[in-house]
């Protein structure tokens, strides 16, 4: 069922009275405004900066960190830098010492890279970013927040593959240290965890992310193609 002009006005005011209150958008039907508004893209540019400072200012109010979006994206070049320096700095050790390095350096790329690869692709397709974000404290994996006039204003399948992109990130890291793994003559369990690293990450998502995160994102805006 389609949302009239009048009515997605309607969903927008009460969203702004909600942020504005640092209320939640819960039950302002701000979210099926902005999936009317996807599904008909000449109410675009009548909608998206409007849509775009509620949505910024909800996040604000929900965000625990807010890092300014250079800062951010330095120091998440910085730690990637980390994570590269570790796996190279393993294959100068021995035993143990070497085998824990390089487990150190692939866990810091796997944090690392998956929102980096959020904002290259996404700016690659168009879409701005406003900063980077840490949500809760139970979930401390670093975010990019969307500028969502920006984004609205960029092809769903273009903003279907953004969402995807962290996820094909993550997934490939395994996969490529397996040759590393090799190379620094690591032991062969490491390279048999590397691959099952990978494989578990992939069933994941297949079971998992295509319900939640990236993947049902990314299946959300391809809806709208």
């Amino acid at each position: 069922m389609r949302v009239s002009p009048p009515a997605i006005e309607e969903s927008l005011s009460r969203a702004e009275a909600a942020v504005s209150a640092g209320e939640s958008l819960a039950g302002t039907g701000f979210w099926r405004a902005v999936s009317e508004v996807k599904r008909r893209p000449e109410l675009v540019d009548r909608y998206a900066d409007r849509i775009a400072r509620i949505d910024a200012q909800a996040h604000r109010n929900w965000a625990l960190l807010i890092v300014p979006l250079r800062l951010g994206t330095v120091l998440a070049i910085v730690v990637t830098l980390i994570g590269l320096a570790s796996i190279w700095w393993a294959y100068h050790l021995t035993g143990w010492a070497q085998v824990l390095i390089f487990l150190a350096g692939v866990g810091i790329l796997l944090g690392s890279t998956h929102t980096l690869a959020h904002l290259v692709v996404g700016r690659l397709m168009g879409i701005r970013f406003s900063y980077w974000f840490v949500g809760e404290v139970s979930r401390p994996q670093p975010g990019v927040k969307t500028d969502y006039s920006s984004y609205l204003r960029t092809a769903a399948n273009k903003r279907a593959w953004m969402h995807a992109s962290g996820a094909l990130a993550t997934k490939t890291i395994p996969f490529l240290l397996i040759g590393a793994a090799v190379a620094a003559e690591l032991p062969t369990w490491i390279v048999w965890a590397l691959a099952g690293l990978g494989v578990a990450m992939i069933l994941t998502d297949v079971f998992w992310s295509t319900n939640a995160s990236d993947w049902k994102r990314f299946r959300r805006e391809r809806g709208y193609v």
